[in-house]
């Protein structure tokens, strides 16, 4: 499957929860769900990927983790936030390229329609 394919089950398995919950509920609900329903769809994943930052020798295991991660090629990072803000773009970037992969979807659950928190961010490094 080609990575805008997999955004695009991926998305589809986002709108789906939001369908069926709504906004307002906490992030682990929602990363809970979205897990299951990606099952559901016969997708591999894992949950809490531990990121390393290594700076200049200097190894700092665990500083970070990244919400889930698809076929171990897309990031996704979830969000209960007001509005998706440039740091948190940010933030998915810098994880895109620690662990080296090419393409992260940043969604934000906290939205009326869900398309409207969905963000794709591709790592060009």
């Amino acid at each position: 499957m080609k990575d805008s394919n997999l955004s695009g089950v991926v998305i589809g398995a986002a709108i789906e929860v939001h369908r069926i919950l709504g906004p307002g509920l906490l992030e682990s609900v929602y990363q809970e769900c979205l897990v299951h329903e990606l099952g559901l769809r016969g997708i591999s994943l894992d949950c809490e990927v531990p990121i390393c930052v290594d700076y200049k020798g200097l190894l700092l295991g665990h500083a970070y983790r990244a919400d889930l991660l698809i076929e171990d090629r897309l990031i996704v990072e979830l969000k209960t936030v007001e509005q998706i803000m440039p740091l948190h773009k940010a933030q998915l970037l810098t994880y895109l390229r620690l662990l080296k992969k090419p393409l992260g979807l940043l969604i934000n659950f906290n939205t009326a329609v869900l398309k409207d928190g969905v963000r794709r961010v591709v790592n060009d490094a």
